[in-house]
């Protein structure tokens, strides 16, 4: 089949992969003019590394990550330790993958090199698609620098959270602000004193209104630091910079390893962007197109998952487009195994979020305790395998 991709995240170019390897013919539109991502830290739990492995993933990936031992949830100030989730070889063994830490640079820049080297050509940059307009045989693709229109037999929308293909099937719904925004900095870890760094663990510190996470990305040699904080509405963007001092006062008081991070962080390299999210849809698709990812599923961070739903998004599209079925009835199937559980992700997101934020510390004790994280997302997400549920 002839299939158009519009975005080339990670999503996207994970779609492209596993299509390529199945025999599609496969073009990848991406409206940047050169291929990259921002900076920054990602994790890839069992789920999504099935996916990777399946692409020839592994070793790079195991080459630039870091292999966590556990989630640790911690009070923002005291440290106090509210809640363990392990990771690490546990991980692995129970759900037949492993868990890894990369810098989103790496794992985008190691499936871009998938991509390529199953189709030397099927990147095409500087290509922003405007406009789509879909036939019974086929949907054309219109650019916005006036270059020849493209054709299709499916197109699939996974270009994010502003998604084109998304206004095309659903209608001109617009991303809604979640009163959160996350600033996002990397720090070399020579920077923190010994004493003061974390173990080899994601570390999730939680307080009023406000949250951080601390991971360890590239060896070890670098530290991710995400802090989330509930503020006014600002302009959604990944490459926003913010002054120090803003991110300084947001992290006044919180625990010495927080503020070691802070203190050590490049004062001119401290981004911050809005959180936004979009209505729950059922709908996912028209005949002959689709979307994954944010396009469709925008999620907050706080389980660590937004990117692995769009990566099992990937693998399950695939095997769809495999039954027995007219392409309409593919997509159909697709959308209905996919929606309930992104959905349920896009939802505990949420809640994961209401619970870091808890002010009061024996009201956070009690939540924690009450929700115990480790059991639910061993029973549930962890698990599960893109290559062997069941559709049909």
């Amino acid at each position: 089949m002839d299939i158009a991709i519009v975005g080339a995240g990670l999503g996207g170019l994970a779609a492209a992969a596993v299509l390529l390897q199945r025999g599609h013919r496969v073009r990848v539109y991406e409206q940047a003019a050169q291929l990259g991502e921002v900076g920054a830290g990602i994790q890839m739990s069992a789920n999504a590394m099935k996916v990777l492995d399946a692409i020839g993933l592994r070793e790079p990936i195991a080459r630039a990550g870091v292999r966590p031992k556990a989630f640790e949830f911690r009070r923002f100030d005291s440290g106090e330790l509210l809640h363990r989730l392990p990771l690490g070889e546990a991980h692995e063994q129970r759900h037949g993958a492993p868990y890894f830490q990369i810098h989103r640079v790496d794992l985008h820049d190691a499936l871009a090199g998938a991509v390529r080297a199953l189709a030397a050509d099927a990147i095409v940059l500087g290509a922003r698609v405007c406009a789509l307009e879909e036939r019974s045989d086929a949907v054309t693709l219109r650019f916005d620098d006036g270059r020849a229109a493209a054709q299709a037999e499916l197109v699939i929308g996974a270009d994010g959270i502003k998604s084109v293909v998304r206004r095309t099937i659903l209608g001109d719904d617009r991303p809604v602000f979640t009163g959160q925004v996350a600033w996002r900095c990397t720090v070399p870890t020579e920077r923190i004193a010994p004493e003061l760094r974390t173990d080899i663990v994601s570390t999730i510190w939680c307080g009023p209104r406000n949250h951080a996470v601390t991971y360890y990305l590239r060896s070890g040699d670098l530290l991710n630091f995400v802090g989330c904080v509930e503020r006014g509405w600002e302009e959604e963007s990944w490459t926003a910079r913010r002054p120090w001092k803003e991110l300084d006062a947001d992290y006044r008081g919180w625990h010495p390893m927080v503020r070691a991070v802070i203190d050590a962080v490049d004062r001119d390299a401290c981004f911050r962007w809005a959180l936004n999210n979009r209505t729950v849809s059922a709908r996912w698709s028209t005949a002959r197109a689709t979307l994954l990812g944010d396009a469709v599923h925008a999620t907050l961070p706080y389980m660590a998952q937004g990117a692995a739903m769009a990566i099992e998004d990937a693998a399950v599209l695939a095997r769809a487009l495999e039954l027995p079925l007219p392409l309409a009835g593919q997509l159909a199937q697709y959308a209905a195994h996919r929606a309930p559980r992104t959905a349920r992700v896009v939802r505990e997101s949420t809640e994961m979020g209401e619970l870091y934020h808890i002010q009061d510390a024996q009201a956070m004790r009690e939540a924690f305790v009450a929700r115990d994280i480790a059991r639910s997302r061993n029973e549930w997400l962890y698990p599960y395998d893109p290559w062997q549920v069941g559709i049909h």
